[in-house]
């Protein structure tokens, strides 16, 4: 298997990092990465925040669902959907562009996570292991204000890199849905409620119990936590940010 391939396939969170730093020529080699990565128009509609301070550290890994390994990470990266620039040099040149709106947003979330995934698989070829912590998408009106943000550059995802612990390395990696079950010829197809519950049972190996269990959790965890509530409270901001409050 080619070493790139491979190291996509063996790719897992890594939340325990060593105390060895990462170099500064490994990070740039990793911000490089990033910078290199696909863009709508060569526009690079994203930017990167690297985050030295301890105090914004500690901050963000406090209002990051209180994850205290984001705090002592050797590098903490901030990825932004950003538009900024094209606005600033639009105000310089060309005054009768329109203001940007939700689809000029879109756009930049997918170059910025597009940037976010090559400065990861960069640090896997390195040795470095990586997490990404969506709880970034909380709170953002005092995220804006912690990054000194302006009104085109959202905080779309932090990331923490380190080289793993040895425990870290032996960590099995958490199986993923099948390919049959992912990709989908011409069309989405038309499901039952139980040819849905066989997609789940080939992915967790449960039985029907066990599924009704293991999907109530996830119900609980991710989709009726506080967290989310907030999440999309600040998703919403951020649209109103962007657009102008009366829009």
């Amino acid at each position: 298997m080619n070493c790139t391939v491979k190291e996509l396939y063996e790719r897992k969170s890594v939340r325990a990092y060593t105390d060895e730093p990462i170099t500064e020529e490994e990070k740039e080699l990793i911000l490089t990465s990033a910078i290199q990565a696909p863009t709508a128009g060569n526009m690079s509609l994203f930017s990167v925040i690297d985050v030295q301070s301890q105090e914004i550290k500690d901050i963000l890994a406090e209002r990051c669902d209180h994850q205290k390994f984001i705090a002592s990470a050797p590098l903490v990266l901030v990825f932004l959907a950003d538009c900024q620039k094209w606005y600033e040099m639009f105000q310089c040149y060309h005054s009768e562009a329109p203001a940007f709106a939700e689809g000029d947003l879109f756009l930049a979330m997918e170059d910025c996570m597009i940037a976010a995934q090559n400065a990861v698989t960069a640090a896997e070829a390195l040795g470095i292991g990586s997490c990404y912590i969506g709880d970034m998408l909380e709170n953002f009106e005092e995220n804006q204000k912690l990054l000194h943000l302006p009104r085109y550059a959202v905080p779309l995802v932090l990331v923490t890199f380190g080289r793993p612990t040895e425990q870290q390395k032996n960590r099995a990696k958490p199986g993923r849905f099948c390919l049959n079950d992912m990709v989908f010829q011409d069309r989405y197809p038309d499901r039952t409620a139980e040819e849905w519950k066989d997609v789940f049972k080939r992915k967790t190996g449960m039985k029907e119990e066990e599924l009704e269990n293991y999907i109530a959790g996830y119900a609980r965890r991710k989709f009726q936590a506080d967290f989310k509530k907030e999440m999309d409270r600040s998703a919403r901001a951020v649209i109103r940010n962007w657009i102008g409050e009366n829009a």
